[in-house]
């Protein structure tokens, strides 16, 4: 093997692709990732970094470090303000939006964070690099792949110079984007019914725009008028901002649009000191790949699916991705997974993207000019009462955007082929509701322990037996017998694990998934630990 050789190649050094870097470091697999960029992305795109994927950086050892490198300080009030203009009346508002107000929860371990998506890339970049095994490289392509039952070979293109260098690898990961390389490389398609509709984002910088608003700190300021409706918010406390402009009529072309024009129409603030830095002009679109896999290659974030930005949930969810596949891999090369929890990947993750698809699809419906009501701008009573009417309107239809708990930690792996279901009731699902349960395929339920740690701060990197209700002794005895995957007990003296479960132990994926549940150990510990590893 040369020096590029590796387990797994990553295509793509985004968020979906250092996270997937990060997961299979922790766990000891080599992995080369190439970017086509010259360093980690510019735009801010994503800012929301929500409670789960918090999580995820809690288990990776840099949830702090985000924290502490946020440009927007993280006790910044998580608020979402909508008005007619920044210097116009307001309508409603929204506060602890996407749960980021920094307070202890029962329900998760980390609360979400506004952070511009370039930060949280450098961030997972320095600590991708300082795991051994994990390589970057940057204004590097994937130029071309074949594979066979063995593994994947691979030519790397070098941009700057041309030079090609081969490479192999047991795995290929298209972690690679809207325009994926390896989607079209393995035939896949993008599959969906919505049309697409243009927008453009801009990025600028002024001192003027926070001083001048008149509705207090928040994250996102909605803009509802008839003239540029759209949205604005602070990226950092030295006057740099983003503008999107909403569902731009579909003869317009973004690039002929003057950018320091459209932000002062759609402020109000018509002499708005400003410096326009970058302009993003985006397409939404509500797409899945027909097939996410093809034998040792597979698709992640937004190389399998894409849906509209409104919610928070694109980014996320491509890192949740990143963790379902990178533990099933690296189980999968150590010999503690089977040939089934690969397989288990499109199974679990489709009904998931599809879900969270179908939410900003909603959530897209209600943006831009569908929100403005006829004298919405008046003087007056007649303005005066189209205003309350839309704030009532708005709190309909907008709620679930930033309250959406129930969908971030709620999602379940129905009819997992690697899950033991039980004969309770499974969790109804709920955008915004989140209600804990352990029924297989949930997330493992949160708690405080007495000591001020998390719950999950305990759980093992393989899989963790909990034992809710004693039975420490019963559950090391099975640990015994439940080769090959590794497995921690965990017996935490707590009385209310025991209700929260809902049974007296559980067993734990090394993702947090409850993989089977029960009062009573199963008489072949084996058995079972096979099933859930994918070994039948």
């Amino acid at each position: 093997m040369n020096g590029l050789d590796c387990e797994v190649l990553i295509a793509g050094g985004g968020p979906v692709g250092l996270s997937l870097a990060i997961e299979l470091g922790h766990r000891g697999v080599s992995c080369v990732v190439v970017e086509r960029n010259e360093r980690v992305g510019q735009s801010p795109r994503a800012k929301t970094t929500n409670v789960r994927t918090r999580e995820h950086l809690r288990r990776w050892g840099i949830a702090d470090a985000l924290r502490a490198a946020s440009p927007v300080p993280p006790d910044y009030p998580p608020n979402i303000v909508f008005a007619t203009r920044m210097n116009g009346p307001a309508l409603t508002r929204f506060e602890n939006a996407f749960n980021g107000r920094r307070v202890k929860c029962e329900l998760y371990s980390e609360e979400a964070q506004w952070v511009p998506q370039y930060t949280l890339e450098e961030v997972l970049r320095a600590h991708a690099v300082s795991l051994p095994g994990v390589r970057v490289m940057f204004t590097t392509e994937l130029a071309a792949f074949t594979q066979d039952e063995g593994g994947v070979r691979a030519e790397l293109r070098d941009l700057p110079t041309g030079a090609v260098t081969p490479v192999r690898a047991r795995y290929l990961v298209g972690a690679d984007g809207a325009r994926s390389f390896v989607r079209e490389a393995i035939g896949a398609k993008l599959e969906g019914d919505g049309p697409a509709l243009k927008n453009i984002s801009i990025i600028f910088r002024s001192m003027d725009l926070m001083r001048r608003q008149v509705h207090g700190d928040a994250l996102m300021y909605w803009l509802v008028n008839p003239e540029v409706p759209g949205v604005v918010g602070p990226m950092d406390q030295h006057g740099l901002c983003y503008f999107m402009a909403t569902k731009l009529p579909g003869d317009i072309d973004p690039a002929s649009l003057d950018p320091a024009d459209l932000v002062r129409r759609g402020t109000g603030i018509a002499d708005l000191e400003m410096e326009v830095l970058r302009i993003d002009p985006w397409v939404a679109r509500s797409l899945v790949a027909d097939f996410y896999t093809s034998g040792r290659v597979f698709l992640a974030g937004d190389a399998c699916h894409l849906h509209p930005p409104f919610g928070g949930f694109g980014m996320n969810m491509g890192i949740g991705d990143a963790v379902d596949l990178g533990w099933k891999i690296a189980a999968t090369l150590q010999g503690w997974g089977g040939p089934g929890l690969l397989a288990s990947y499109q199974p679990e993750r489709r009904p998931v993207h599809e879900r969270t698809i179908r939410e900003a699809n909603m959530n897209y419906a209600a943006t831009g000019g569908q929100l403005v009501l006829d004298g919405i701008e008046a003087q007056g009573p007649a303005g005066d009462a189209a205003r309350l009417k839309a704030g009532e309107m708005l709190q309909a239809s907008k709620y679930r955007e930033f309250h959406s708990l129930g969908l971030v930690l709620g999602l379940r792996y129905a009819g997992s082929p690697v899950l033991m279901e039980d004969a309770g009731e499974p969790p109804v699902e709920d955008t915004t509701v989140y209600t804990p349960s352990a029924y297989p395929g949930c997330l493992a339920p949160h708690a405080w322990l007495a000591d001020g740690s998390s719950l999950y701060d305990h759980f093992g990197a393989g899989f963790t037996l909990l034992a809710t209700n004693g039975g420490a002794a019963e559950a090391e005895a099975f640990a015994q017998e439940a080769v090959p995957v590794p497995l921690k007990v965990l017996a935490p003296s707590d009385d209310r694990l025991h209700a929260l479960y809902e049974a007296r132990f559980a067993l734990i994926r090394p993702d947090q998934h409850v993989a089977w549940r029960g009062d009573v150990l199963p008489d072949d510990p084996r058995a079972l630990v096979e099933l859930v590893a994918g070994f039948h």
